[in-house]
């Protein structure tokens, strides 16, 4: 989703956007005892899917068929569907998926940004789940780093970096070696995501409309909430009084008062109006 788009669609574009939003909100609460269980990865699952896929059995729960990621071609009789990754049999995903969780247990020592890399990928690579491997993974991978003390206020998201080339994305997935398993370049784009992502909020935290002394932006004191606020729309491109409503479970008052504050401090703006209103970064 670009900067600046509304969150409109399908009611289920609309669901999949305030679940992805519900499932950051409750990082905190993910991992019981700082631990990454398999009960963990089926919550955020569940979340993350629930009305959305087709079949609610399919939500929370392991795939139970082989599922693959196609992609629409066009050649001289039409367009057909190429397959563009097969994941492992179906009946070997809970031992894989336990065998990485175990794994990411014993990753102590290992840089949090590269630890949330390979959580990132792992999870696609092994596409547990019949569909919403994609958004488990990145909300897998944010958890993994709030666990390593990294993103301890969940202060940004990925989602705008990968949204903004999937082609890219899915490239930098591909490009790791089915035999070797090197994950360098795949890390290597998954970190930039992270310095793109920190950057681009860090700048609209500390841009406030004016200079302090000797030249420097002055420091901006938000709230968790209003720092939540910031996060949401860098991930999404784009918010509304609404959204956060169904988000905080607070009145449209509330929400505009913190919406507000932030106009003001000039990091979001508005953009739309009546119906259609909605906020992005400045």
């Amino acid at each position: 989703m670009s900067q600046g788009q509304e969150i409109d669609g399908t009611p289920k574009d609309k669901q999949e956007v305030l679940n992805y939003l519900e499932a950051l909100e409750k990082i905190p609460t993910l991992a019981k005892e700082g631990r990454i269980s398999i009960e963990s990865l089926l919550a955020i699952h569940k979340i993350l899917t629930r009305k959305v896929l087709d079949n609610p059995s399919d939500c929370g729960v392991f795939r139970n068929r082989q599922v693959y990621v196609g992609k629409r071609v066009f050649d001289a009789t039409g367009f057909r569907e190429e397959v563009v990754y097969m994941p492992p049999e179906t009946a070997r995903v809970p031992e894989l998926v336990a065998e990485f969780l175990e794994w990411l247990q014993t990753g102590i020592g290992v840089n949090p940004v590269l630890l949330a890399g390979i959580t990132h990928y792992e999870i696609a690579r092994i596409h547990p789940f019949v569909d919403g491997n994609g958004r488990t993974a990145r909300v897998l991978a944010a958890l993994a780093l709030y666990l390593s003390g990294f993103d301890h206020r969940r202060i940004f998201a990925l989602d705008d970096y990968y949204d903004r080339d999937r082609k890219a994305y899915y490239a930098a997935l591909g490009a790791v070696d089915k035999e070797t398993r090197d994950l360098t370049s795949w890390l290597e784009y998954f970190t930039d995501g992270v310095a793109y992502s920190v950057n681009n909020v860090k700048a609209a935290v500390l841009r406030s409309g004016g200079k302090g002394k000797k030249g420097l932006a002055p420091q901006v004191a938000l709230t968790s909430r209003q720092m939540q606020i910031v996060e949401l729309i860098n991930d999404r491109g784009t918010i509304r009084n609404r959204d956060l409503q169904a988000l905080f479970k607070i009145s449209a008052q509330a929400v505009h008062k913190e919406l507000s504050k932030l106009v003001e401090l000039k990091i979001i703006e508005t953009k739309g109006q009546g119906r259609s209103l909605h906020y992005v970064l400045v």
